[in-house]
């Protein structure tokens, strides 16, 4: 990949969504699932608040077995507005040398996806999964740091309140984000049983003893804006993942894209800009969550953040 200099600041931001997840516990595609009265998905939303905040193109990362409903469905919504680019995370999109493992189906992580989109994206690019609503705040905030920091070396993160990304009940997983005193992402660490206690949050590694999070804490929400050198970054790792993870974990390992975040930070090569959004945060990991999500859109529809039936 060619990363020769030329003004960045010049070149508007894409946007890369992944939407190849297979929906495990979900019980189903969550790409393809309507979140309201007219049919749209919950990534309509997503691809509605960034073409408002100035996102001009849209990269959707999915896979071949869902690609004619997909184009026919949300791409033919977003494409009337923003051009549209897909590409395929399969399987067999591996380095020679290395075989797909006898049974395996999940694909190979956020990462992978990732570096998937590398032919098609040749200039900053904001990166979300489309199981997900994050606020249309955010969308502005990363495509305008973006367009001010043109440098290959400057990325950025949309940082969330943990208690804005947290359910009335149950236990989540959410990436505890250390900041710097200038602003700057320092480290990520996945705590994987979170929960709401009180007005803060609280997490345990052991299931029997519980360390307090304060409301305020800063969490990933898998929500970055990058450059082009991030894909020099997962193609020269991903060989050593494959090499390390298949011979222990042939049908589930997975190289995630806050891992590539992490490994980028300890090169001291990139920097991480933390940029706090107001906005809560709503997922959808189970079924039963997409009631709250779809209460959620319409009310704030009601409130007139949305039209009416969206890109109607």
């Amino acid at each position: 990949m060619c990363l020769c200099k030329k003004n960045k600041a010049e070149v508007k931001p894409a946007l890369v969504i992944m939407a190849a997840g297979m929906g495990s516990r979900y019980g189903g595609l969550k790409q393809l699932d309507p979140f309201d009265d007219y049919g749209n998905f919950i990534i309509d939303y997503s691809c509605f608040d960034a073409i408002r905040a100035g996102f001009e193109h849209i990269v959707f990362i999915i896979k071949s077995a869902i690609y004619d409903d997909f184009v026919s469905t949300i791409g033919a919504r977003v494409s009337k507005f923003a051009k549209v680019d897909y590409v395929l995370q399969e399987l067999d999109k591996i380095p020679e040398g290395f075989a797909i493992p006898e049974g395996r189906v999940k694909p190979w992580g956020t990462s992978h996806a990732i570096l998937c989109a590398a032919e098609k994206v040749n200039g900053p690019f904001a990166v979300i999964g489309a199981d997900d609503y994050f606020g249309p705040n955010g969308f502005k905030i990363i495509y305008d740091f973006l367009m001010e920091h043109p440098a290959e070396n400057e990325w950025g993160m949309i940082g969330y309140d943990v208690m804005n990304t947290l359910p009335p009940e149950g236990f989540v997983a959410r990436g505890e984000c250390a900041v710097d005193e200038n602003g700057f992402l320092t480290d990520i660490v996945e705590r994987k049983k979170l929960r709401r206690a009180g007005e803060n949050a609280e997490y345990t590694l052991d299931d029997e003893t519980f360390i307090p999070m304060k409301a305020g804490t800063c969490v990933s929400m898998n929500f970055f804006g990058f450059k082009p050198a991030l894909f020099k970054e997962i193609a020269a790792h991903f060989p050593k993942f494959l090499e390390e993870n298949i011979p222990v974990n042939p049908l589930k390992c997975e190289d995630l894209l806050p891992d590539a975040v992490r490994r980028c930070l300890a090169s001291g090569k990139y920097s991480v800009k933390v940029l706090a959004t107001p906005d809560k945060w709503y997922g959808v990991t189970n079924r039963e969550d997409k009631p709250v999500v779809v209460e959620a859109l319409r009310r704030f529809t009601e409130e007139g953040l949305y039209p009416e039936g969206l890109w109607k």
